[in-house]
């Protein structure tokens, strides 16, 4: 509510206002705080989860079939709420004539786009061989800190289509395809390039788990600490 959200950020303000020191996950929230404190924050990016590895292809088989998945569908992996535009892929995907999976809290809901094929909360163990099952791993989040999903997604060698939002400009490079223009033409062309020619597609799974690689946890902490040793 609009109340709840009026008391978080004056407490957010006062806790920011007090730090010693202030330390943000991409160069996107960095710039944030500054704007909402006019303080300076150490960026320490975030990295993919141990899980987060290419799936065998007999572990992409069997789950296919335990969740029945279609041939070729696109996949979007997260909560359904109006910040991830789950509506707006499902769009392009009918006008694309292609299934569209969603997974995560609220897929098998009421919220969830007319159209989807939900398949309600997903354990941690089956994402990478739905990630490398998916035709397309969409994340058409409008606002996101870091963007975290979208990363794993292609640590495990999805066929990664985002929002150019977040930290995910700085460290997709060609890994991904991200998409400029939050509106159904622009995700309808994306995802038709990436559905359509078989060489873009490949291009991004081989891409993916190189570029993801790059981020580490220990360079994550070293930076943090490095950014305790200022205080």
């Amino acid at each position: 509510s609009r109340f709840r959200a009026t008391g978080e950020r004056r407490l957010l303000r006062d806790a920011m206002r007090r730090a010693d020191v202030l330390v943000a996950v991409s160069e996107f929230t960095a710039e944030r705080i500054h704007a909402l404190s006019g303080r300076d924050a150490v960026v320490t990016p975030l990295a993919p989860a141990p899980w987060a590895t290419p799936p065998s292809p007999g572990q992409v088989a069997e789950v296919r079939a335990r969740y029945g998945l279609p041939d070729r569908f696109v996949l979007q992996v997260g909560t359904v709420e109006p910040r991830k535009s789950v509506a707006l892929v499902a769009e392009a995907c009918r006008n694309l004539d292609v299934p569209f999976v969603l997974a995560g809290a609220g897929s098998t809901g009421r919220d969830a786009p007319s159209g989807a094929h939900g398949l309600g909360y997903v354990a941690t163990a089956d994402l990478p061989a739905l990630y490398a099952a998916a035709s397309v791993v969409a994340y058409a989040s409008r606002y996101e800190g870091f963007g975290l999903p979208p990363l794993e997604a292609m640590a495990c060698g999805g066929a990664v289509v985002s929002s150019a939002v977040g930290a995910l400009p700085d460290f997709a490079d060609d890994g991904a395809l991200l998409v400029t223009e939050h509106t159904v033409p622009a995700w309808t062309a994306a995802l038709r390039a990436t559905l359509l020619d078989l060489d873009t597609a490949q291009a991004l799974r081989r891409r993916a788990p190189e570029v993801a690689s790059t981020l580490t946890w220990t360079r994550t902490a070293e930076l943090t600490v490095g950014a305790y040793r200022t205080a």
